[in-house]
């Protein structure tokens, strides 16, 4: 696929999160996902596969997170999006690294404030 391909995917795929339809935007990533989040949060660690990536989606919106992406970025397989996180009434920017293979998405990695997250999410 090709980085604008890809780019397309990830806008489709942010745009139905932030609808609400956690069923789309899972489609688009692959089912051995792999999803990093930095930080001591309860949330933050290495998630493997859709379930623990859906479980994790689940205590995102127990703090009502949202997330509006501002720019989209893409280079081969990967693409780099820099969006703006909102969680327990605190925002902050984000930018995640959404690694493609075969139109699917394979890792998620995020690089956001980890302070914010500990203190929405408490800790570890």
């Amino acid at each position: 696929m090709s980085a604008e391909q890809n780019i397309e995917t990830t806008k489709k795929g942010y745009s139905a999160y932030s609808a609400g339809d956690a069923e789309t935007a899972m489609s688009f990533l692959d089912d051995d996902i792999e999803w990093i989040t930095p930080g001591n949060s309860a949330i933050s660690g290495t998630l493997h596969g859709k379930a623990e990536v859906g479980a994790m989606w689940m205590k995102l919106a127990e703090k009502s997170f949202t997330t509006t992406a501002e720019r989209f970025l893409g280079d081969d397989e990967v693409v780099v999006v820099l969006t703006r996180v909102t969680a327990g009434g605190e925002s902050a920017d984000e930018a995640d690294v959404l690694t493609f293979r075969d139109g699917k998405v394979v890792k998620v990695q995020s690089a956001g404030d980890t302070a914010m997250l500990e203190r929405v999410f408490g800790t570890k």
